[in-house]
């Protein structure tokens, strides 16, 4: 099974750094219900999976899955809108990821302080 590399920010939401299709199966077996991508595609270059390769993946193991790109030095008030209404609707607990897991930490604390 995949090793997790999980940063715990609330009793039901975790980040991480970029995550793979094939690390869906770990996600979903560690109890997650949903997937936020916070990474916008080919942010890394070719080599990274796309939001269209991890939805699919985490579909196939039944997690819910959302692709809410954003940069990793600002974060506008509309994109962290967009991050607590995920919050609030998608099912607990949420796991989200960027490159290095800091940028959906900090959207999450922002959203949260909505």
């Amino acid at each position: 099974m995949t090793e997790l590399p999980l940063q715990q920010l609330a009793p039901d939401f975790c980040t991480a750094p970029q995550l793979t299709p094939e690390a869906m199966a770990a996600i979903a077996a560690a109890g997650f219900k949903s997937v936020i991508n916070n990474r916008p595609d080919f942010e890394g270059g070719p080599d990274q999976p796309t939001s269209e390769a991890m939805a699919s993946a985490a579909r196939a193991v039944g997690l819910e899955y959302r692709h809410l790109p954003v940069s990793g030095g600002y974060q506008s008030p509309d994109e962290i809108a967009a991050m607590r209404a995920l919050i609030d609707t998608l099912p607990r607990p949420i796991l989200a990821f960027c490159r290095s897991g800091a940028r959906s930490g900090k959207l999450f604390r922002s959203a949260e302080a909505l």
